[in-house]
């Protein structure tokens, strides 16, 4: 453990004393992929996440009904598998003293897991998960009240920003790439909607899917190459993304790729090296300390973890605003409840000023036939990312504009 870990480590733990008992502190559980290939966007969560806990834990904990309370934290590896997802999930949700929850990265594993938080009514805050199906399973179940709410651009955001800019390139026919998880298959779905919606301005090609772990794509680039796809429109994890981008550059095919955020992930950008120049993707966040919104929250990350470039700087920012949310529902509830504070999520009326934007009132009374209700982000904070030579910048840095504001 490097200093700057030790010194969060020492933050934590001053802030939650061997003195305090059981009734002294709010239980919150990070759970995430925090090994694996997705551990870019799991670490980067849970150190965001952990980062406002132990800012909020050194100014006296939250206040709830007059008492101060230090936030204690309850860590669980997902591994990014389905089954160990939905095994921690029963885990966490059979403790009696869990306020809430904070986590999960894979679409697949809120599918398998996020019924036990439900059933006994525990606080679940979804970051970065962006997968569709993570909230529209309630809506189409219609279920008719849920303590799960989402903190991320989710994919029907993120497929209309793709389309959209795929157009704005000039492409007219288009190849689909996806990993073949839950995942993989909704960003799909999720796709070919939204290019419905363009009418006749973009046509489908090829549709061609991956396996988590390949790392030859020669036979699904040939396919959408001989199709005569102008773009390549992509939903799956960094590595096998980095998989595409190499595989491209080996053909000479030399045509726009344009994907979820996850191309934004240290794994895509390191492993695809200048393979991967000029990938777009939409972002929430961008790691740019002149975007004087952002700055303290890069630095604070960037000394307390002794890093110079974030894993994946959206997950970390949506961690730390997660958790600085959370904090609040928990003092306006007056209750560590996990009902009290699902309502209060519902109806929050102070303002929080994360390090993506001021949060007022993300997040409304569940409507099951609108899963929005429980979705804080918008479109009009997401905007378009570009890789370029190590690290993702604005795709258009009139956007930096956007970034800097208030945007709700």
């Amino acid at each position: 453990m490097n200093a700057h870990r030790s010194f969060l480590a020492l933050l934590l733990a001053f802030s939650c004393s061997a003195t305090a008992t059981a009734a002294d502190v709010v239980k919150i559980a990070l759970t995430g992929p925090f090994s694996g290939g997705s551990a870019p966007m799991g670490i980067s969560m849970r150190d965001g996440a952990k980062l406002a806990i132990a800012q909020i834990n050194q100014k006296g904990g939250i206040d709830v009904a007059g008492k101060k309370m230090k936030i204690e934290i309850i860590e669980r590896d997902d591994e990014g598998k389905n089954d160990r997802g939905a095994l921690v999930a029963q885990e966490i949700s059979s403790m009696n003293d869990v306020s809430a929850v904070i986590g999960t990265v894979n679409t697949g594993i809120a599918i398998m897991g996020d019924k036990y938080y439900v059933q006994k009514g525990i606080v679940k805050i979804i970051s970065p998960a962006a997968g569709s199906a993570s909230m529209t399973q309630w809506s189409k179940a219609g279920i008719q009240d849920i303590p799960i709410f989402r903190f991320a651009a989710h994919d029907g955001i993120q497929s209309q920003m793709v389309v959209e800019q795929a157009v704005k390139l000039g492409a007219r026919r288009v190849a689909i790439l996806h990993d073949d998880t839950n995942y993989g298959v909704s960003g799909r779905d999720d796709l070919l909607s939204q290019i419905r919606n363009q009418g006749e301005k973009l046509k489908v090609v090829a549709i061609e899917k991956f396996a988590i772990g390949d790392k030859d794509m020669t036979g699904q680039l040939m396919k959408a190459k001989i199709a005569g796809a102008q773009a390549i429109l992509i939903w799956g994890i960094g590595p096998e993304l980095a998989a595409v981008a190499s595989g491209k550059k080996k053909l000479g095919y030399n045509v726009p790729m344009i994907g979820g955020w996850t191309l934004s992930m240290s794994n895509f950008i390191d492993t695809a090296g200048p393979a991967g120049n000029g990938a777009l993707m939409p972002q929430t966040f961008i790691e740019d300390e002149s975007i004087a919104r952002a700055k303290p929250f890069i630095q604070a990350y960037r000394k307390v973890y002794g890093v110079n470039r974030i894993p994946s700087p959206v997950s970390a920012a949506q961690g730390y605003d997660s958790a600085l949310l959370l904090a609040e529902a928990i003092h306006q509830a007056g209750s560590t409840q996990p009902s009290k504070i699902k309502a209060a999520l519902e109806n929050l009326t102070g303002v929080v000023k994360g390090a993506i934007t001021d949060w007022k009132k993300p997040w409304s009374k569940w409507d099951p036939a609108n899963e929005e209700s429980h979705e804080a982000f918008r479109r009009s904070y997401t905007v378009m990312g570009k890789v370029e030579n190590g690290r993702v910048v604005l795709a258009n840095p009139g956007d930096k504009a956007l970034l800097d504001r208030n945007r709700n």
